[in-house]
């Protein structure tokens, strides 16, 4: 409800109601929106959402001005009345009067850092911007950011999200549950329901809806060019990187040429905002990385950076920061993780495993050697190549290659050959498609149709080959398969420790095998690694590409999170998954290490596989991650030593990650070629090079040399580079800015704390939680019962914690001020406060307090003041955009009304905090805030005059913000004309709160008032 409010005659005048005023209609009272004409108000409820935004027509209704009813001096509360209702109204705002419009409106608190490439994004004209921070630390958020402002602003009217398949459906679900942004998923799988529900002749797309568009469905030249007409103006790339080729060959050029022109089309539009977002922008080759910038500015693709004009027209649009600059200059702010802890863990093969290594090692060097010709020895070639990976994964591996026909079979020259085989055995730098690439590449080499005769084998082969698999069958479990086992006892370290593992392999085969006996090995009785007695319970379960992305979050879901019977899982999960969750899904809210089970042939699988736990929001200080390989497995060797490990330590030295060069797989091949066709055994030198003197020796060597050379160009590049446009103060000063006008998440914090409480809906405390507590919702008023059963179930009690990350861990319900049990919560208290005819336990806040306090030497006023702004947001065509804001303050004085001594804003804030030293006599308290209330008038001209100043506060903090604007390519643009903010209608005085000084022994106060 709102509190009754004085009808005032309609003004005369073009306009009858300004916007901002309070206008009477309907039996309640309302707030004039700026989309209204003299014809048809558009309302708002005083003190309600947009949802409940309304149109009236004046010549119809009628509608009448009103004026917000002051306090009743019989409203009187507690010491807390005061900060519960400034809360509640704070916490209520969902626009903003400050320069970021959108913040009110989101459930995620960002980082200070990550208001960077948003504040960047708003001293350009047209947003071209692209996001390169390292992995885990937020670019989601931080492209999330500027597409809410920017929608807010109005400075765009839709939305665009490229990205592949398999992360749609979770970049539908970040919009939705940080930013309140609703998405159309257009996937193969969507659009012939989207195309049947369009009018016929009318495009699926408007530029006025935001949509999340898997990238290589809408390339296609069926859908390319509706959706390049339709698309709405801000258009978001994840992954930006797979756009762009270079001069190489094949199939994935292909498909990057395909994704290039459609982007290339996309920013051919001057107008278009266009975000890319990824964590590898720079592959270690200059044209795709031209390419890339070209998208933002197309003088980027040739001017020099070796140049100072380069690097300034290059700042403006590109932002790439490591964790370790985040953290020199965010400190406290980053987080993620403090540390990551690496560590090699080896096994030695069982003598059986290691004849079948040696057979198939014999067998394939058989049967290349006896190739008929350089296409049939390439064919041979990586079929024995898939055996030997499969074999150093797992035996139900080796069984599914050994039953699966060879892909690269099909080949009809040896370049198709190796492409296939690459693609499908090893794992190349350029292959974006982890997420389907983890079915093994078989290895039998049977006659076919398409198949030359002389690569097939003949029946002997074929016989020896299947003998194999029947050797493999037996090695299955951790009695002869001592990787297994060794697993299994690093995994229950892991367990014991408080961790929850991802275990990864390269197989589904191997994946699926895994979980089955790790599942049966930790859920019989037994003791842990720890001696902990007793029988234990993990939930243990498998992710592979065999699922669709929604069955994979469904999957996991059904891992981390209770049931619909409000069960909750076990405490400690295991989750198996193979790459198909190395790229995209973020799983650091439910687990915090990884384990290698299987080695990539490429270090960057393990850099995204770590990813998925190091990043943003993972609750833990320290994630570990874990490496198995065998240390008499000559092929790990080769792994390790020449990739896996020069990666951590270029790592460790530089603070990034750089790709390994194009010429790793030459390297690979003649190191893996020397093993398996001619027997050599490498031999190790200290830093884990090859001897020099043999030619993999060599070839390993230069690798190394020139990976090195890159790492140090990369560093000094990002040093070169760096973002340096916006600096640490100018982003704590906005984040001051908007703390002061929104309040934190330490607000929220206590305020719920408290409001339910008094609403007696907190039976109880979480034990070793400072900040969290069980609630039932059956003790709160009715209003409320409906918004808490929605969220904590109708009859069981829920632990509530209140938690920086995004997430709460699992089994608890984090609340952030958007939140609809927050919001109804901050909306009862408000409404409840401005009902005085409401059950007084159901009214934890008042409108009027009188306070005894030590806090104070001299009789003290506060005044809790709402104030109306209409901002005047000019656009990019130069059309100003009329949209209301509200704020709220504290304002202050010492002494009588008729002679106030205003106290600094700090000052005023500041006596939230005083508490009653003694109590007041209800009389007295009375006739108090009756003086002050018949003053209120006189006070009028001193608040509207802090409105002013608050006015011209945020019309500065807007200019500043914004910041010298810029076109699209670079230029320097005229400074947008228009931009104001303008009080509306009186201030609003909500609540009026009065502070004494304790009376000493003679009748005086402690600065010798009477009392």
């Amino acid at each position: 409800m709102t509190p009754p409010t004085t009808a005032a005659p309609a003004r005369d005048g073009s306009r009858e109601f300004a916007v901002g005023s309070l206008v009477h209609a309907r039996g309640r009272e309302w707030v004039v929106l700026p989309d209204s004409t003299p014809e048809l108000l558009v309302l708002r409820p005083l003190g309600g959402t947009d949802d409940d935004i309304a149109g009236v027509l004046p010549a119809l209704e009628t509608v009448e001005h009103a004026r917000f009813a002051p306090p009743s001096p019989s409203d009187l509360g507690d010491q807390a009345a005061a900060g519960l209702l400034r809360s509640a109204l704070r916490i209520g705002f969902r626009s903003s009067a400050g320069p970021f419009r959108s913040l009110a409106g989101i459930s995620v608190e960002p980082r200070p850092y990550q208001l960077v490439p948003l504040l960047m994004a708003l001293r350009q004209e047209t947003v071209r911007l692209l996001i390169a921070d390292d992995v885990g630390i937020g670019k989601t958020v931080e492209s999330g950011l500027i597409a809410a402002e920017l929608l807010a602003q109005g400075d765009a009217r839709g939305l665009v999200v490229l990205c592949s398949p398999a992360l749609a459906e979770q970049w539908r679900a970040e919009l939705r549950g940080k930013f309140g942004i609703d998405a159309e998923l257009v996937l193969a799988s969507t659009i012939g329901r989207l195309e049947r529900g369009r009018l016929y002749g009318q495009s699926v797309f408007r530029p006025d809806r935001n949509y999340v568009v898997s990238t290589d469905f809408i390339k296609s030249p069926r859908h390319r060019d509706d959706f390049i007409k339709n698309c709405p103006d801000l258009v978001i790339v994840d992954e930006a990187h797979t756009c762009v080729a270079d001069t190489g060959q094949g199939g994935a050029r292909q498909q990057r040429q395909q994704r290039y022109t459609l982007l290339r089309a996309l920013a051919d539009d001057p107008n278009r905002h266009l975000l890319l977002v990824t964590a590898t922008p720079h592959s270690g080759k200059e044209e795709p990385f031209r390419n890339l910038l070209g998208l933002l500015d197309e003088r980027l693709e040739t001017v020099s950076l070796d140049r100072q004009a380069g690097r300034d027209l290059l700042a403006q649009h590109f932002v790439q920061r490591r964790r370790a600059d985040i953290r020199d200059d965010f400190r406290e702010d980053a987080n993620f993780p403090s540390d990551r802890k690496s560590r090699e863990d080896d096994y030695t093969l069982h003598p059986d495993y290691r004849r079948l290594l040696e057979e198939v090692l014999s067998y394939a060097r058989e049967t290349v050697r006896s190739a008929d010709g350089a296409l049939q020895q390439r064919i041979r070639w990586w079929s024995a190549l898939a055996l030997l990976r499969a074999l150093g994964s797992s035996p139900a591996a080796v069984r599914k290659t050994l039953h699966t026909r060879a892909g690269v079979q099909d080949a009809d020259s040896v370049t198709e050959a190796d492409a296939i085989g690459s693609r499908t055995v090893t794992d190349p730098a350029d292959d974006e498609a982890a997420e389907s690439a983890d079915a093994v590449p078989g290895a039998l080499l049977a006659p076919g149709a398409a198949v030359p005769d002389a690569a097939a084998l003949d029946e002997e082969d074929r016989a020896r080959l299947l003998a194999m698999a029947d050797a493999a069958e037996a090695l299955k479990g951790p009695a002869k398969d001592r990787k297994l086992k060794q697993l299994i006892d690093t995994v229950r370290e892991l367990l014991d420790e408080g961790y929850n593992p991802i275990v990864f392999c390269r197989f589904i085969s191997t994946a699926e095998y895994v979980k089955e006996h790790l599942d049966a090995a930790l859920n019989k009785g037994g003791k842990g690694k720890k001696g902990t007695p007793g029988k234990k319970t993990y939930a243990v379960e498998a992710v592979t590409g065999e699922l669709s992305p929604d069955q994979r979050v469904a999957r996991i879901a059904a891992l981390t999170e209770e049931d619909e019977d409000g069960e909750a899982p076990p405490e400690r999960r295991v989750l198996v998954a193979t790459d198909c969750l190395s790229e995209g899904v973020n799983l650091q809210e439910s687990f915090d290490a990884v384990v290698h089970y299987d080695l990539a042939w490429n270090p960057t699988r393990h850099e995204q596989r770590e990813g998925r736990v190091d990043r943003f929001g993972q609750r833990r200080d320290v994630v570990k991650a874990v490496t198995l390989y065998g240390s008499d497995n000559a092929i790990d060797g080769i792994v390790l030593d020449v990739l896996l490990r020069k990666h951590a330590r270029i790592r460790k030295a530089t603070g990034i990650s750089v790709p390994v060069p194009d010429s790793s797989e030459n390297v690979m091949q003649a190191v893996l070629e020397g093993l398996i066709l001619r027997g050599e055994r490498p031999q190790y030198e200290q830093e884990g090079l090859f001897a020099v003197e043999s030619p993999a020796g060599r070839q390993t060597a230069e690798l190394h040399q020139a990976w090195q050379s890159a790492a140090e160009r990369e560093k000094a590049s990002r040093s070169r580079y760096a973002q340096n446009a916006i600096k640490r103060d100018e982003v704590a000063q906005e984040v001051a800015e908007v703390r002061a006008s929104l309040g934190t998440g330490e607000e929220v914090r206590r305020f719920t704390r408290h409001a339910l409480t008094a609403l007696r809906g907190v039976p109880g405390t979480l034990p070793g939680e400072p900040d969290g507590f069980t609630m039932n919702s059956e003790a709160l008023p009715a209003p409320l019962r409906d918004a808490f059963a929605t969220l904590l179930g109708p009859r069981h009690p829920r632990p509530v914690a209140f938690h920086d990350a995004p997430t709460a861990p699992r089994g608890e319900v984090a609340l952030t001020r958007t939140d609809p049990v927050v919001a109804s919560v901050a909306r009862f208290v408000l409404d409840a406060a401005l009902d005085d005819q409401m059950d007084q336990w159901q009214r934890p806040a008042r409108r009027c307090g009188v306070v005894r306090t030590t806090a104070v030497a001299k009789r003290t006023t506060l005044l809790l003041v709402r104030y109306r702004f209409q901002l005047s947001l000019p656009g990019r065509d130069g059309v100003l955009r009329q949209q209301l804001a509200e704020d709220a303050r504290l304002l202050a004085f010492r002494g009588a009304a008729a002679n106030p001594d205003w106290l600094p804003e700090d000052e005023a804030v500041a006596l939230l905090e005083a508490r009653a030293s003694q109590n007041t006599d209800r009389a007295l308290a009375q006739e108090r805030i009756k003086d002050i209330l018949g003053s209120l008038e006189s006070l009028m001209p001193t608040l509207e005059e802090r409105g002013e100043q608050l006015a011209t506060r945020l019309l500065d903090s807007h200019r500043r913000v914004r910041g010298a604007f810029r076109d699209v390519r670079g230029a320097t643009g005229p400074a947008r004309r228009g931009l104001r903010v303008d009080v509306q209608g009186r201030p609003d005085v909500l609540g009026v709160y009065h502070y004494l000084p304790v009376p000493v022994l003679d009748g005086t106060t402690t600065n010798g008032e009477a009392r």
